[in-house]
């Protein structure tokens, strides 16, 4: 049996100022976040006219996939969804179904594991289809990239152009933190936790040594929690103060964590990292993210391929591929489950 479409399917963002503290509200439902953080992270979008570049870049990157997929000779029509802001996954699923859609294909926008890169999608994916009911369309996710050569090589030439720009710089590679419950918890219970630190130490690895590069840090940004909550560490800004303790004169920062310059990479690292950097008298430079690169297009239609002709699973490291479900399913039996939240009676 064949597959009728490709949904992409990505985390949402604002496209306006009105937009700005609906869609962080939706971000963070249930998770206790205090609205004094979402008016400041809602400052953030502001500073750029309350519009994360987020669906932009997606739209961009759908365009250039289609224009692969037809380069390639495959026919298969590729629909956008996000978890939290327009176009919604619920409305675009059941747009699918409208058009005779009845097996696709799923590419998240994450290449990691754990709970929100991967199993949150999975929820996505069963929300919507539960949404349109019956006629709903088969949906079988793709698995995690974070080691394919296209995206290691993307990311190892992105980093030596920030080295060519600051040379001799100290190499960090970042990734957006997340509580180290979920990470303890992220991978299936025998694997024992911390795939997704896991798998971006390994990413990290990967893109140093293709990018030639001996020594190098692996630090976290963009954490959002109540501070009583552990995060994973160090955050890139502290970790920059200490690098500067140390005598460092330069950085270049990799974002190896993200796909595209979303808001998380365009303030925490092009503003507070690189403001902070400045405050030093360090030199700075941030690698660009892989999506507008044509090997992030080849490397889609190469994941679809998997599953249309076969095509073999290429990867770097031991790592299971993971991510592959259908409908929604989890990976495995206790896999990636998010922690449990303490009742408020």
């Amino acid at each position: 049996m064949g597959y009728d479409a490709l949904l992409w399917l990505s985390f949402g963002g604002p496209e306006g100022p009105d937009d700005v503290m609906p869609f962080l509200e939706n971000v963070t439902r249930g998770r206790g976040v205090p609205r004094e953080r979402l008016l400041e992270v809602a400052e953030h979008y502001q500073h750029f006219g309350g519009v994360s570049p987020i669906n932009r870049l997606n739209r961009e990157a759908i365009a250039a996939v289609e224009k692969e997929l037809a380069a390639q000779g495959i026919d298969l029509p590729v629909y956008f969804g996000n978890r939290n802001w327009e176009p919604m996954v619920e409305d675009t699923v059941g747009r699918m179904a409208a058009d005779g859609v009845r097996r696709a294909l799923v590419f998240p926008t994450s290449a990691y594991g754990g709970y929100s890169a991967c199993r949150q999608y999975d929820e996505d994916i069963e929300r919507a289809r539960a949404a349109v009911g019956e006629g709903a369309p088969e949906l079988v996710k793709l698995r995690h990239f974070f080691d394919h050569p296209l995206f290691v090589g993307a990311f190892a030439d992105a980093l030596r152009a920030g080295l060519d720009k600051v040379p001799g710089a100290r190499v960090v590679f970042t990734a957006h933190s997340v509580p180290e419950s979920a990470d303890q918890a992220a991978g299936p219970p025998e694997e024992g936790g911390r795939r997704y630190s896991r798998q971006i130490h390994e990413a990290a690895r990967l893109v140093a040594e293709q990018a030639g590069v001996a020594e190098y840090d692996v630090v976290w940004q963009s954490r959002s929690g109540p501070p009583q909550v552990p995060w994973l560490e160090p955050d890139i800004v502290d970790h920059l103060d200490a690098l500067h303790a140390r005598g460092v004169e330069g950085v270049v920062v990799c974002p190896v964590g993200f796909v595209s310059d979303h808001l998380e990479v365009i303030w925490d690292l092009d503003n507070e990292a690189a403001d902070r950097a400045a405050e030093h008298g360090m030199g700075f430079a941030r690698a660009a993210t892989p999506n507008g690169d044509p090997r992030f297009a080849e490397l889609v239609v190469e994941l679809v391929r998997e599953h249309l002709t076969g095509a073999p699973v290429r990867k770097l490291s031991e790592f299971t591929a993971g991510g592959c479900t259908v409908n929604g399913a989890p990976c495995a039996i206790g896999c990636c489950e998010p922690a449990k939240r303490p009742s408020r009676a």
